[in-house]
């Protein structure tokens, strides 16, 4: 599976003192394939050290991290000691914060979470540790982020905060993270040597936040010019990532060069064959340069080297041919692939080429031209279809297990978590199983915090995981403590929400606050499910469940998020209820049954708006702040808001955005948006209704998307801290709840 060149990259030195420590302390596993070097520490447990003083600033000392050599057998921690001197030793850095995170979960009954964490409930001195804990990963790949990531999640953070999501992904066993951040940069230095000057350049390549869709090829240019300034600072902070990466012995997985070419490239250089991609969403589509020809190995070869002398190596690289649409014309695939793996290989011998699992990539075709042994395809699908026999499909090419929980960034709570306790385990057992890892893929992070913690945790289960059990045991450990109304809650949301189903979904409805106003509208995204996955009363129990939670565990920021969040959800599930009342009532001309769902509806919103503003993760302020902080001059940050305005609403110009169907693809319940998008929507919408009703006419249409655009082209300003009490505003959503109608 490649070479593992960065992954299990070792400090020169060994610590004498360490080796002895890990060799003579009792407990350490008889591990199979291991040998007698595998037991000498040849890292630097320092990056885990710093790592997890950041986790836990004031417990930290009490842990003496272990660095032990990884056995044939892969990645391996063990946990031990007496209280207030715990022991973890692990064949990586990462992998002993790992062993710290299992701890903290296993013996200390605390959470720290993406988001929310209960470690303020920690006892001064950390318990003992009941004999030795030992995990084993199970598979050697745990991958994390899908390539759309940075846009959904955030293009403009800073690293601050890129690393306490590396810090939380190593504590939850990831090993394997891809890194977008500045991928611009090798293209913009690389094209410079084949006909382009730089201004053509900047033009080309789009907005941060828009990057990921240029990098599959899918569209380029928007949200543009970059400046020069820009791509530097992002080059930078990308190296900065990829060096923490690899400081906690996790790969840096960088985007790999298989074709894009901005506009008239055979033109300037002789001897190059281009092909034109036509249009995805309304977008055009860059044109892709034939691999199989004479120049596309010169601009592969320049693109590696700049991507090395910025942000080091690498041994694995992610890249998708052909994505969503593409057409190979005259090319033949598999040629094509063959001669994109050997330019990978010439600059990265022995790296592993990553792909997307996802609609038909990849085909047969192209992975007829590749060395399988050096690919690993990551399934975006894994939970969302019957039926699927990934080593028919692909010919026996490794594989991890992915799921995407989540699409644009939704604020919908739920996963199809059942499918993956029964069906990871299940395909890894099989006869001539080639699944060799998990894929963590939702298209935003930063929610879902449930979701996040059980499907890492199947990398490093020898079985199968009782799903039921989970949930029970997360219920304690999430506020650090036993509750009997945390568990009634959590059992209720494991039968709602975290209860989806495989067949056609792997994410829940989204919400129709956030839709575009229609009195027949069952969805805000195109590509969202029309109805509800679950029993919305699961919801509503759950909240009234949470809302008894003992006062002495509500203080922990776990707590806090999470009861703001099951608020937001069972708040936002109503909506799917009271829209057809409103419905009936218009189409029966009930003019005072119309206006008076309509001030329920509004009422809803108003107070959806206050509760979400009441967490700093629920907030728009910080997203457009951090967009504006990246700009040189007022025009620059005019730019870079747009663009970071725009990935959440229009996503685009008229085009994309209506023909394509792209507006509100990324919609989620922030304050900010709630306030000045979605709720002024509806009540344009219901006021045209109303003027209707009155006077006997049709309603009057609306330009949604001019509305939309001036928005998203305005620079109102939002808060950047939270407001409100969580608890008390959670508890009055649940007094309307109580005082609505029942679900449908």
């Amino acid at each position: 599976m490649g070479s593992r060149l960065i992954r299990r990259c070792r400090s020169a030195f060994v610590v004498s003192v360490l080796a002895a420590v890990a060799a003579a302390a009792p407990g350490v596993p008889s591990r199979p394939g291991a040998t007698a070097s595998a037991a000498v520490p040849a890292f630097d447990p320092g990056p885990a050290r710093a790592g997890l003083e950041r986790l836990l600033p004031a417990r930290a000392a009490q842990f003496t991290l272990v660095p032990v050599g990884e056995p044939a057998s892969g990645d391996y921690f063990s946990v031990s000691g007496e209280a207030g001197a715990i022991q973890v030793r692990g064949t990586s850095p990462a992998t002993l914060l790992t062993g710290v995170g299992w701890y903290l979960e296993r013996v200390a009954g605390v959470d720290i979470g993406w988001p929310g964490d209960s470690v303020g409930r920690l006892p001064t001195t950390l318990p003992a540790v009941p004999g030795t804990i030992t995990r084993s990963a199970a598979v050697p790949h745990r991958y994390a982020l899908n390539d759309t990531d940075e846009g959904y999640s955030g293009a403009y953070r800073d690293f601050a905060s890129y690393q306490r999501d590396i810090d939380l992904m190593a504590l939850h066993g990831v090993n394997e993270v891809f890194v977008p951040t500045g991928a611009e940069y090798p293209y913009y230095r690389a094209l410079q040597g084949f006909g382009y000057d730089a201004a053509e350049l900047r033009a080309w390549i789009p907005g941060p936040a828009h990057q990921a869709w240029w990098l599959l090829q899918n569209m380029s240019g928007f949200g543009g010019p970059v400046s020069e300034r820009l791509i530097e600072a992002r080059a930078a902070l990308g190296s900065r990532i990829a060096g923490h990466l690899r400081a906690l012995g996790m790969t840096p997985v960088l985007p790999g060069f298989f074709g894009t070419v901005p506009p008239g490239f055979a033109d300037r250089n002789p001897g190059a064959a281009t092909v034109p991609q036509g249009k995805w969403v309304g977008f055009a589509r860059p044109d892709w340069l034939d691999p199989t020809g004479p120049v596309f190995g010169e601009l592969a070869a320049a693109y590696y080297r700049a991507q090395r002398d910025r942000f080091g190596d690498s041994d694995m690289f992610k890249m998708d041919l052909l994505h969503e649409g593409g057409t190979p014309g005259p090319v033949d695939v598999t040629r094509a692939a063959e001669a994109v793996q050997r330019a990978l290989d010439a600059a990265h011998p022995g790296a592993t080429w990553v792909m997307l699992g996802w609609q038909k990539n990849p085909t047969p075709a192209l992975l007829d031209g590749v060395d399988r042994d050096r690919v690993l395809i990551v399934d975006g699908l894994s939970d969302r279809y019957e039926g699927l026999d990934r080593e028919t499909e692909w010919g026996g090419t490794p594989y991890a297990f992915g799921a995407i929980a989540n699409f644009g960034g939704h604020t919908s709570l739920g996963a199809n978590t059942g499918v993956w306790t029964e069906r990871f385990h299940g395909w890894l057992a099989k006869s001539g199983s080639a699944l060799r890892g998990i894929a963590w893929l939702p298209e935003g992070t930063g929610g879902n915090p449930a979701s996040f913690d059980l499907f890492t945790e199947l990398a490093w289960e020898p079985g199968p995981v009782d799903q039921r059990a989970w949930f029970a045991a997360y219920a304690a450990r999430r506020y650090g403590g036993a509750d009997p109304h945390a568990a009634a809650a959590w059992e209720q949301l494991r039968l709602g929400p975290y209860s989806g189903a495989s067949g056609t979904w792997s994410e829940p409805q989204d919400s129709l606050f956030t839709a575009r106003p229609s009195l027949t509208a069952s969805k805000a995204a195109r590509w969202s499910p029309a109805a509800m996955r679950y029993d919305a009363a699961t919801v509503e129990r759950a909240l009234a469940e949470l809302l008894q939670v003992a006062p002495a565990l509500r203080s922990s920021d776990a707590y806090r998020y999470d009861v703001v969040d099951v608020a937001r959800q069972a708040l936002t599930n109503r909506s799917r209820v009271l829209l057809p009342r409103v419905k009936a009532a218009y189409e029966a001309k009930d003019l005072a049954g119309f206006r008076e769902l309509v001030r329920e509806w509004s009422a809803d919103e108003e107070l959806l708006g206050r509760l979400v503003g009441s967490d700093r993760r629920l907030l728009l302020g910080p997203w457009l702040a951090d967009a504006r902080s990246w700009g040189a001059d007022a025009a620059e940050r005019d730019r870079l808001e747009y663009d970071a305005r725009s990935i959440l609403t229009t996503w685009a110009d008229r085009g994309p955005s209506e023909t394509g169907g792209l507006h509100d693809y990324a919609n989620r319940e922030w304050a900010g948006l709630v306030q000045d998008v979605y709720a002024p929507r509806w009540a344009a919408y219901f006021a045209s209704l109303d003027t209707a009703l009155v006077r006997g006419t049709a309603p009057v249409a609306v330009d949604w998307f001019a509305r939309e655009d001036a928005w998203a082209h305005g620079h109102q300003t939002y808060p950047t801290a939270p407001s409100g009490d969580p608890v008390a505003l959670a508890g009055e959503v649940g007094a309307a709840l109580a005082v609505s109608p029942p679900a449908a």
